[in-house]
């Protein structure tokens, strides 16, 4: 059964359903066909059991239906999560993912890259931390939060647009001085651009502030020393905290919590990126929430279509109250 199933040609679809050759290619391919015709083909393919040989079609149009996706690693939540999105859209348009995880090694993404044109991939997306890429202009190339200029089109969230946000909603709560906290790479890139955010508004609203800001690769107790530097008679010197991102805010509150300091009545905190427990549970704290679909969407379709140019795509955040903050 499973050989003579494996034989099966558009031309037997398009003899059980009652219509071309060509409205079939047409269903198959996504391409617009009347809704009759459509539902035709689909009976005609389930009770089939058809197909389709993507090798085949892969040599026939030159592609390979693949697309290689690169970023540091699986472990922080927002990296899994885009990551998940980025397949289920690559899914829809029928195509399949290659990834890669870099662990933040520049010279790993290059390699991976490589490797990638080699296997002859339909196009890259790429969450990258190196300084310059070595970009193959025959391979659609799409940026995560590093815009490469006319290399490639990036899609990014509004981080500057975020740590304004983010101020607003702690001095709503009534918070008057403020601290930014934030672990990164050195290397410009969008999201560089909250703490840019955080500044203007703080100034615009006479805001006092602090900044802690160290590079990747710091223990966390770099926070965990600077908060008890801040901290006299069990009250810290600021009320407020944005951190850079909600896995940063979630060791802060476990620090803060070990220095009997209370959260949110004693210091408020909003992170960045709205991850989820276990991906659709509790928020990790209040936060300013990336529209991680629409980044993961709006990549593959930038990939996809091969607009002329490149661009900068910045897609708008939202506030999300997670407990951290007064109600």
């Amino acid at each position: 059964m499973s050989e003579k199933k494996s034989k099966l040609t558009m031309k037997d679809v398009a003899r059980e359903a009652g219509v071309a050759i060509g409205t079939v290619s047409k269903v198959l391919n996504g391409l617009p066909v009347g809704e009759e015709y459509r539902i035709k083909v689909e009976e005609a393919v389930e009770k089939l059991n058809y197909r389709v040989n993507s090798y085949a079609k892969g040599l026939r149009e030159n592609k390979t239906f693949t697309v290689a996706v690169i970023v540091p690693n699986l472990i922080t939540p927002y990296f899994a999560k885009l990551v998940n999105c980025i397949l289920k859209s690559l899914t829809a348009h029928k195509y399949r993912m290659m990834l890669y995880a870099s662990d933040y090694n520049p010279a790993q993404e290059q390699e991976f890259i490589y490797i990638a044109e080699q296997k002859k991939v339909d196009g890259i997306i790429c969450l990258s931390y190196s300084l310059d890429l070595d970009i193959s202009e025959d391979i659609p190339f799409v940026s995560i939060d590093r815009y490469f200029g006319s290399k490639a089109s990036c899609v990014a969230s509004d981080n500057y647009g975020g740590g304004v946000l983010a101020v607003e909603k702690l001095a709503e709560c009534g918070c008057k001085n403020l601290a930014f906290m934030r672990i990164g790479s050195k290397r410009t890139n969008e999201p560089n651009k909250r703490k840019d955010g955080f500044i203007n508004a703080c100034e615009r609203l006479g805001l006092d502030y602090t900044l802690k800001i160290v590079d990747d690769g710091t223990p966390y107790s770099a926070f965990e020393d600077f908060l008890r530097e801040h901290c006299h008679d069990n009250k810290l010197d600021f009320d407020g905290i944005f951190c850079v991102t909600d896995s940063l805010a979630y060791q802060i509150c476990r620090f803060l919590k070990g220095m009997d300091i209370r959260i949110p009545e004693d210091v408020q905190i909003i992170g960045f990126d709205g991850i989820r427990s276990f991906g659709n549970l509790d928020l990790y704290c209040s936060t300013i929430v990336q529209p991680v679909e629409e980044i993961a969407e709006t990549c593959v379709e930038l990939l996809l279509n091969k607009p002329k140019s490149a661009s900068l795509v910045c897609l708008p955040v939202n506030y999300a109250y997670g407990g951290t903050t007064k109600a």
